[in-house]
């Protein structure tokens, strides 16, 4: 039902499979005037982690919006989150690169 929520309230899209889920949205940081798709959350469930689902569900994510003509994939880090050091190192490991950073947010980019 969240879910439903976000796809109509907020204009986002949701991936969901049996251990995890990721929100994102195309098009919609403000000033990114390049069209990309933007990974705003990822979970997946802790007995789970390290298994590759995240990966796949970002290859998914990027295969989509490549069908879309998007060729910049965005995801952010809270600096002062828990947890924010092991989740730089999922985009880093992703392949993504420090694209700016601003007050506490740092954003990294992906070319897909």
């Amino acid at each position: 039902m969240y879910a439903e929520y976000l796809r109509e309230r907020e204009d986002k899209q949701i991936l969901e499979i049996e251990h995890g889920f990721t929100v994102y949205g195309y098009n919609c940081v403000p000033g990114m005037s390049v069209p990309h798709v933007y990974i705003k959350d990822n979970y997946v469930r802790p007995e789970h982690r390290k298994t590759g689902i995240a990966r796949t569900m970002a290859d998914q994510i990027c295969a989509e919006a490549k069908t879309k003509g998007i060729k910049i994939l965005l995801g952010s880090v809270d600096g002062g989150a828990h947890g924010a050091h092991e989740s730089l190192l999922v985009l880093i490991a992703y392949g993504m690169k420090l694209y700016s950073i601003n007050d506490n947010a740092i954003w990294m980019a992906k070319e897909i």
